[in-house]
């Protein structure tokens, strides 16, 4: 299913899926090209840890014992599949402050990281440190990319990184070098609204819905395109770009509409969510979102979700801002057949 360019499909395979009976073998092999495996996590001296050792290394899965074993025999049925373990997360990220200040540190990881990667039969490193905080740790956060880099060359390994969409993280990393550094960046391009925000809005917009800088709800101006543009201008190669799809959905209750308040939150899979709600699903195309209103009986309310529709649109404008692809939070999440975001997001990428 892949053209002359090959566009990133990628997905990101979590380990304790596993206890739900989803091992690596549950992702769609033949609609992506790139698997990271989250997590594994980093100690303060550069050494690496298991975020779960009996899930990583022991549990019994896909005919084989743990699922870093099981994502290695993936790549025997797929062989256009590459594997990258990803290191750090939204909750393993406290220790890289001081692991990337230290070069003692960011020299031990980059060792360990490459010694991990030919042991298993891996491809290469994906960085997901949530987030540099300021213009020292965005510099810190280079170094650590320059020291990974070289245990790590291209092409034989890939050096991946997963960013937030935020200017107020941005800012500190110098994009340019990172231009350098990296094979692709991964734009976290969702999350825009949620439990932390004032009103309810889409969670993964293409395009903003406000284009006025007075606007009282700043999320309702944010978007992947804004994103985008800014890290192109900071001097980042379009081409190394993959913009994030979000496989959950973010639900508002007691709101029915784009900037109500809301009394309650909930997440749920893509895989998750009731049928109706996606054949039903409003698509604006203009901004390059989904949403579907449930006011049945304690309903939830407004729920923001990404459909094939939308994630179609999403790849389009990949294809038309010639970006590196896209990614999928979680490659689990996803449902298989017609419906399957990530089918959707490489039929598109390759038309």
């Amino acid at each position: 299913m892949y053209g002359a360019r090959q566009f990133i499909n990628g997905a990101y395979y979590p380990s304790w899926r596993v206890y739900k009976d989803l091992p690596p073998s549950a992702l769609q092999l033949d609609c992506i090209n790139r698997v990271y495996y989250a997590f594994l996590l980093v100690n303060e001296d550069g050494s690496l840890r298991f975020q779960d050792e009996y899930a990583d290394c022991q549990i019994p899965a896909d005919g084989t014992t743990g699922c870093i074993s099981a994502l290695a025999k993936l790549k025997e049925q797929a062989p256009h599949l590459r594997a990258l373990v990803s290191i750090g997360g939204g909750s393993g990220s406290k220790e890289f402050p001081a692991l990337a200040a230290d070069p003692s540190s960011r020299g031990r990881l980059a060792y360990a990281c490459r010694q991990f990667v030919d042991e298993h039969g891996l491809d290469g490193v994906d960085v997901d440190w949530e987030h540099p905080e300021d213009e020292e740790q965005g510099r810190n956060y280079i170094s650590l990319l320059e020291a990974l880099r070289q245990a790590l060359p291209a092409p034989r390994y890939e050096l991946t990184t997963a960013l937030s969409v935020g200017e107020w993280v941005l800012k500190h990393i110098d994009l340019y070098r990172a231009g350098y550094l990296l094979d692709y960046l991964n734009l976290m391009s969702y999350d825009f609204n949620g439990p932390w925000t004032d009103v309810c809005g889409h969670q993964a917009q293409l395009f903003p819905l406000s284009s006025n800088p007075a606007d009282v709800y700043p999320a309702l101006r944010q978007s992947a395109h804004a994103a985008v543009e800014y890290v192109v201008w900071r001097g980042f190669p379009a081409h190394k770009i993959v913009l994030g799809i979000p496989a959950y959905a973010r639900s508002f209750a007691g709101a029915h509409g784009i900037g109500q308040p809301f009394r309650s939150h909930e997440e749920m899979d893509y895989v998750d969510l009731p049928r109706e709600w996606v054949h039903n699903a409003q698509v604006d195309h203009n901004v390059g979102a989904a949403f579907y209103v449930d006011t049945s009986e304690d309903g939830k309310g407004f729920v923001s979700f990404d459909v094939p529709a939308s994630v179609r649109r999403k790849a389009e404008y990949v294809r038309w801002r010639g970006l590196g692809g896209l990614f999928y939070w979680t490659g689990i999440g996803d449902i298989r057949g017609p419906e399957s975001l990530m089918r959707a997001g490489c039929q598109a990428l390759n038309a």
